[in-house]
């Protein structure tokens, strides 16, 4: 039996991002003896990551689209499509959505399915109307990544139940794994507590909300048993990169703390700085099914997150993690200082969330995409296609 082509289509292919890191992770993690996979940006490529994916025996392609409206450029992935004749086109995030449906429908390919990570689902009304009436339509199935999320699907967007599946994202080790020191690079004593988050820098991740409840744990007092100097007070760690690091450096400006939260930029060891964490936080405004969720689970360091999105699927309150409501820097400061005052309590809930992973490693994520990929391929074979869509 020959293999299925597949063809994933995603704006850039990267270490940042979730969405993107879980598009590469799949494509590496899909069973070779029955997938050939290729993968197409609209952007870029970061190169070390283009460079994994051709060792990995993945073909990569990029449109070199620069600006948003750039579309001409896409006529190589319509040519890309003619050329190759893919099983199946599986695209991620918004405007791969959008484009890759389209060309893929027009170039007859047997399966499309379209990919959403994570959106608000509210204040931009034509996003809601493409979803429905344009990526719905065109493709056999919308990927949701967790039940909250098709439930606002089948509610806000209005898009038919049956062309809903929801497979959730994965835990998807980086690039460098092994054990640092975290403490000694920021030149802290070993006993000094930390707390650490890794994310793009982006608006809806609240990120001040967090900055602003460090402050609160600061002034608890936590952590100064230690010693007697800021070097013993609680250290924020904040991994990653992007357009609102200025506004939130100038927030700890403001607070006062800027001795104790630390801008790591990109960081290729984020395994080892969780692992090396005291707590960890997610301080999202919304989420679909965020990977550091997982990150946190497989480094078993007990975490603090909204109750956003799909997170209360995968953290129970009080059992694997804490869960407090979105914009609300007191209860997560409170959060906070609870289990950093509690270290066995602490230990409990992220054994019990390590006890999880299993359900979500990329391995056992990567089969559940290809039971699908293969059942909608044989159904298009039979001429067995999903029900047509009338809005």
């Amino acid at each position: 039996m020959s293999r299925l082509r597949i063809l994933f289509l995603i704006d850039s292919v990267s270490e940042d991002g979730g969405a993107e890191r879980f598009a590469v992770g799949l494509a590496m993690y899909l069973p070779r003896d029955r997938f050939e996979v290729w993968i197409c940006s609209t952007r870029t490529g970061e190169p070390a990551t283009v460079a994994a994916l051709r060792s990995a025996g993945i073909m990569h392609v990029s449109c070199g689209r620069r600006a948003k409206w750039d579309i001409h450029r896409l006529r190589r992935l319509v040519a890309l499509l003619r050329r190759q004749r893919f099983d199946v086109v599986h695209t991620h995030k918004f405007g791969s959505n959008v484009w890759g449906t389209i060309s893929a429908h027009a170039c007859r390919v047997p399966v499309v399915i379209a990919h959403e990570h994570n959106w608000s689902y509210s204040g931009n009304p034509l996003r809601i109307w493409i979803d429905r009436l344009l990526i719905a339509r065109l493709c056999d199935r919308f990927v949701a990544v967790s039940e909250a999320n098709r439930d606002r699907m089948l509610t806000i967007e209005r898009i038919p139940a049956d062309k809903i599946i929801v497979l959730p994202t994965a835990y998807i080790p980086h690039a460098v794994t092994q054990d640092g020191d975290i403490r000694s690079e920021l030149g802290l004593p070993n006993d000094v507590p930390v707390i650490a988050t890794a994310a793009v820098l982006r608006a809806e991740k609240a990120l001040e909300v967090l900055i602003e409840a460090h402050a609160t744990v600061v002034r608890s007092g936590v952590g100064q048993e230690f010693e007697v100097d800021d070097h013993g007070r609680v250290h924020l760690v904040i991994c990653g990169d992007g357009p609102c690091l200025g506004e939130l450096e100038g927030r700890v400006a403001e607070l006062g703390t800027g001795d104790l939260v630390h801008f790591l930029g990109r960081r290729h060891d984020v395994d080892s700085i969780l692992r090396a964490s005291d707590v960890c936080a997610l301080s999202s405004d919304w989420e679909g099914m965020p990977l550091f969720v997982f990150e946190c689970m497989a480094a078993r360091t007990a975490l603090v997150a909204t109750d956003v999105g799909g997170v209360p699927e995968v953290v129970e309150n009080g059992s694997t993690g804490l869960l407090v409501p979105p914009r609300d820097p007191a209860a997560l400061a409170d959060a906070l200082v609870r289990l950093l005052a509690d270290p066995a309590y602490r230990y409990r809930l992220a054994s019990a969330a390590a006890e999880r992973i299993d359900e979500f490693t990329i391995e056992s994520v990567a089969l559940r995409f290809a039971s699908l990929y293969e059942q909608l391929t044989a159904e298009a074979s039979d001429g067995v296609r999903a029900p047509a869509f009338h809005p």
